[in-house]
Order: C-alpha cells, then structure tokens, then sequence
C-alpha cells in the first residue's frame, strides 16, 4: 500500500462504476462481448485464456511426471517447477526485446511448438535432460505469452479500459484452469497413466493454438482493412516500434 502511494497518475479520468450489482454484472459481461468480438482483442484473449490454463495445469503435470520417471519425491519435483520458472523470465525478457506489439501475433506458431515440445517429457528419464527441457518449455512460454497479454492490454485498454479489461482477463483464465486441472484431475482419477497425460496435453496444447492461429488468419482474411488499422494502431502506440 506504501507504495502504491508513489505510482505517478496518468490523468486518464475514472470511470464511475454502477452502483447496484446487477449493474456490475451488466456491465462486466457487454466487457466480456466488446474483447470477445474484437478481431484482435479475442486473438490475444484467446491466446491467454488457454496459455493460463494449460501453465497452471502443467504444474500439476510436472510434479507427478518427476515422481514417476526421475523418482523425485515432493520438494524435488517442485526445483524442476522453479526451473521452468526461470525459462519463463528468459522468454519473457528476450519478448520484450525482439517483438514490437504490432507483431505479437506473429508468435502463436511458438504455442504450437510448446504443445510439441511437451511431449518430450515421456522420453526423458535423466535430470539434466529434464532440466533442460524445462528451461526451454519456460522459455517458450515466456516468449509467447508476453507479446500476446501486451495485445491484450492494449486492446482492452481501449475498448472497456484498463481496469474492467484486467477484470475479464482474470475471469476467462481462472475459468480456464479449473476447467484444465478438473480434466487432469479426472484423466488421473479413472486410471491414465501421467504419459497418456502428457500426450493428451501437449496435443491438446498444440491443436487449439493452431486453432487459434486459424482464427487469426480467417479475421485478417475476412475483415483485412480493419485488422491492419488495428494493428497500426498498435505500431503508432509501440514506445519501441523498432524492434
């Protein structure tokens, strides 16, 4: 709270919010329509929704798949989980760098390639090679979701504002990891082994953000002239267009 006191103001002016709560809810879900309908904005909410949920349910993945081929117990298993971490700031810090927010959608080929990579999980039975694989699953992640919540935010900036967009953000990607750990829950639950898992995961990873990307494509095809502007708008806004 402290120091949230010394968070310059942006002079953007508040946006008053209903009173009554049916309003809230009213006014939460034509929020929900606007990024939804966007020919960007449901690009990039697309794109987190499933990466949240997928991320959070890899977790859970990574835990039980150290136990069954490594032999890690708990606190073991929970070292690869901060390895992965640390390939997630490498991606994170290297999209910053490299991709200008005009591109952003340029890296949801990289989802499809997580999805893949994932299954490499089942091949490997030796630390170092699970380690490696970890950093290069975090990197990818990290390299793929950054542009694309920037996308996001710069779309949901515009169309609700900062605040109510945060708000559909965070609603659509925690719906999507209890979706995503309830059915991991449940493959586990009837009796799957944590490599049919695996393989139903990255597969699954890898054919909705291919999905994804078909939608992209069908928008710019359908709809060229407006998701250009929007993306020069995107350019014009970029503090550092030239990367």
């Amino acid at each position: 709270a402290l120091f949230n006191l010394h968070v310059p103001r942006t002079g953007v002016a508040l946006k008053t919010l209903p009173s009554h709560p049916f309003d809230t809810l009213k006014d939460f879900a034509r929020c929900v329509r606007h990024l939804w309908r966007d020919p960007l904005g449901q690009i990039s909410l697309a794109t987190t929704t499933l990466f949240w949920g997928a991320g959070a349910t890899l977790q859970f993945i990574v835990i039980e798949w150290a136990r069954a081929a490594l032999g890690f117990d708990l606190s073991k298993a929970a070292i690869l989980q901060g390895v992965t971490a640390f390939g997630i700031a490498i991606g994170a810090v290297l999209a910053s760098l490299w991709v200008s927010l005009d591109r952003s959608i340029r890296v949801i080929p990289l989802g499809i390639g997580m999805g893949l990579t994932v299954l490499a999980m089942i091949f490997v039975h030796q630390v170092w090679a699970a380690i490696v694989l970890m950093i290069l699953i975090g990197a990818m992640a990290g390299f793929f979701v950054v542009p694309m919540n920037a996308l996001l935010q710069h779309r949901g900036h515009h169309l609700v504002g900062a605040g109510r967009s945060i708000a559909v953000q965070n609603f659509n990607e925690n719906t999507s990891i209890l979706v995503m750990i309830a059915l991991y829950s449940l493959l586990l639950g009837v009796g799957y082994s944590i490599y049919t898992v695996i393989l139903v995961y990255g597969l699954f990873v890898s054919a909705t953000m291919g999905m994804v990307l078909l939608w992209y494509q069908r928008n710019h095809r359908v709809h060229r002239e407006e998701v250009d502007r929007l993306l020069a708008f995107a350019r014009a806004e970029d503090p550092h267009p030239q990367r």
